[in-house]
Order: C-alpha cells, then structure tokens, then sequence
C-alpha cells in the first residue's frame, strides 16, 4: 500500500511524502521548505527519489535545488511552466501518466491560479495531489487564468471517484468554511463540516485529507451548477462559469 506522511512546513504550507515500499521510491508533493521536508524523510527511514511538481510559485518549487542537491532526485513538473521550476527533468500535461513504482498517476490540467497548473491523480491509490487548484471547502487564486478556466478544471475533478482522498497545498481550511456559510449558509453538510473544522483547528489537528465526496456536498467552489446557491447570489439563471467568478470574487473581498 502507498504509505502517505503529510506534515505543515513554512506557516501553513503542508508537506507530502508519498513511499512506495515494493519500489522504496520516495516522493515529495512539490518542495516548500527542503530542511523541513528532509528531516521528515529521515524520521521516516526514507530517501527521497521525487519531486512532484503542481506549479511554478516559490513556495511550492524554492525547495528543490537543495532536495536535488542531496538526494539527486527526479523532479516533474507541468509543461506549461516548465520554464519556470528549477532542476526540472520531466515536462507533463493532460493525458500525461507519472509512473511511481507500483502507482500512476494520470496528469491532469487545471489552469486557474497560475497558467500551468497541474493535479496527480491515482486510481490505484484513490489520491489526489491538488496543489493549489483545490483546496478543502475552496480553491486557489486566479491570478494567472480566468473563472472559466478554473471552472473547466475543477469541472474535471468534479468527474474523479467521490472516494478519493483530497491532498492540498495549503492549511485553509477554517477561513474557508467560514466564507463557504456565507454563500450557502443553509446547507447542512457544510455547517458540520465547518463544526468539526472549527474543532480540528481548536486541538491542532489537520484538516486534510478529505474525501471528495465531503468537497462535493460543501464546497461552493465545486458547486457554481447548485441551486441554493445561485439562489442565494441572485444569479439562477446566470452560467456556471459566471456563478464561480462571483463566489471566487466574494472569496477574495471576505
């Protein structure tokens, strides 16, 4: 079985090790903080083999040249930004599949928070590795691409088995749910989920991972088609693509 250690690096940042014992391949979800993620490894018994890139932004690439420095890892990264992530070895995009020992992972596109981003999803394994596309009840900025870029993405993720255990880049999980109450303040998933957020965070607990059918049912950012709330915007019979925009555009002025 895929052995998976996730771990808080920088301030929020979370760090994932991914270990394949028949393999004794090693890899680490994009490289905040290269001390931090070597010792990780150590403590664990492993040596890091990987590097699996979603995107370009330092926090999530300004680990790599040390991690490659003492291991001589292989970094992948997304075409698209290949330019931009240093010690890269392989370029990926859509349709793509990353092999990891026993495990592969299908490449998926998600452009939206920056132009390139990419998610690694495995079947076998039932994971997604998101970055900073989705996270639990939100998604990324849209710094680099539009709403309806975004929205075509996480549209794809929309598709992938509701069993499938959600990785995030990031440790946001308890402003999200307060922002997700105010666009969908009646949804009862969501007001237990932001109950048992608000607890995790009060004991120190992570909130990740998270199953996708939990994101399904509470995440407004999956949800721009859902009736309540359109409904609670006043926007029944704008698009979807619209619907997101306004909910992403919300987000950014909460």
């Amino acid at each position: 079985m895929l052995q998976i250690e996730q771990f808080i690096c920088l301030s929020d940042n979370f760090g994932v090790l991914i270990h394949d014992p028949a393999s004794a391949r090693t890899a680490t979800i994009d490289a905040s903080d290269a001390d931090c993620i070597a010792r990780m490894a150590e403590a664990k018994g492993w040596a890091i083999t990987d590097v699996m890139v979603t995107h370009h932004h330092a926090d999530h690439t300004q680990g790599i040249p040390a991690l490659k420095a003492k291991y001589g890892c292989h970094v992948t990264g997304p075409k698209g930004e290949a330019d931009k992530i240093p010690g890269i070895d392989e370029a990926v995009g859509e349709g793509d599949v990353f092999s990891f020992g026993a495990y592969d992972f299908e490449i998926i596109e998600t452009p939206g928070h920056t132009a390139g981003h990419i998610v690694y999803f495995s079947p076998k394994a039932g994971v997604l590795f998101a970055g900073d596309t989705l996270f639990s009840l939100g998604c990324g900025r849209l710094f680099e691409r539009g709403a309806a870029e975004m929205w075509g993405g996480l549209r794809k993720l929309k598709t992938l088995p509701p069993e499938t255990m959600l990785y995030c880049g990031h440790e946001y999980t308890l402003a999200n749910a307060r922002f997700a109450l105010s666009v969908d303040p009646d949804n009862e998933a969501l007001i237990a989920r932001a109950a048992e957020v608000e607890r995790l965070r009060e004991n120190g607990e992570p909130t990740l991972p998270v199953t996708l059918a939990a994101e399904f049912s509470t995440n407004p950012f999956l949800r721009a088609d859902d009736p309540a709330i359109r409904a609670h915007l006043g926007m029944e019979d704008a698009s979807d693509e619209a619907v997101f925009g306004e909910i992403r555009k919300r987000k950014d002025n909460f």
